[in-house]
């Protein structure tokens, strides 16, 4: 991929504050929901914080294919990964996630039970961008 693509990509992903997350439901069918970007590592590892005893969270833990899409509303720019979802339960996630406000959530802060961690690792991507389109893998990088 040239660089000039990937800066893209990193900038999209450094931008963009929603990732709508898409997980598989019981009869397989695709389930999304929007959640806040929270934190990510390079283009194809995101972190998400929700509550473990969630439908979303117990769909993950039956079936960790997923995917995640961002966007702009300013420039035609979309990036879809797909990839796989971990569920995180152990402190150094919790705590590594865990940002100022989350208390209105998670009472108990970072010893809350029902406070997890989402762990996304993509596979492989589609970029979006004006007229063009490109469809990558990890190993392109």
């Amino acid at each position: 991929m040239e660089d000039g693509l990937r800066k893209q990509i990193e900038e999209l992903i450094e931008t963009s504050e929603v990732s709508y997350l898409s997980s598989v439901d019981e009869q397989g069918f695709p389930n999304t929901k929007a959640m806040m970007n929270i934190q990510s590592e390079g283009l194809f590892t995101h972190y998400y914080s929700t509550f473990l005893y969630a439908a979303r969270t117990a769909q993950y833990q039956s079936n960790p294919k997923a995917s995640i899409y961002m966007s702009t509303l300013s420039e035609p720019k979309g990036l879809m990964l797909i990839g796989n979802m971990q569920v995180l339960t152990d402190m150094h996630h919790k705590k590594m996630l865990w940002r100022e406000g989350f208390e209105k959530y998670y009472p108990d802060g970072v010893d809350t039970e029902n406070y997890c961690i989402l762990k996304f690792t993509a596979q492989r991507g589609d970029f979006c961008y004006g007229a063009g389109n490109i469809t990558f893998s990890a190993d392109d990088f």
